[in-house]
């Protein structure tokens, strides 16, 4: 699984995540393991899966590290 920080968090349930790289990953709460929504913060250390999405690259299978 590949890490990332917790970049920025939205009031409509989505967010990105900053990857050791540099890369902003696109990110929907239903794709959190564990953990909900309204209990991450930026700047949290999360692990998770990256995939392509319609859009883009987006993380998936999000967990706290």
């Amino acid at each position: 699984m590949a890490e990332g920080n917790i970049e920025r968090l939205t009031e409509k349930g989505f967010g990105f995540i900053r990857t050791p790289s540099g890369t902003d990953l696109f990110f929907h709460s239903t794709a959190l393991q564990g953990v909900l929504f309204e209990e991450l913060r930026v700047g949290q250390r999360v692990e998770f899966t990256q995939s392509e999405g319609a859009r883009g690259p987006r993380a998936e299978a999000i967990r706290l590290a």
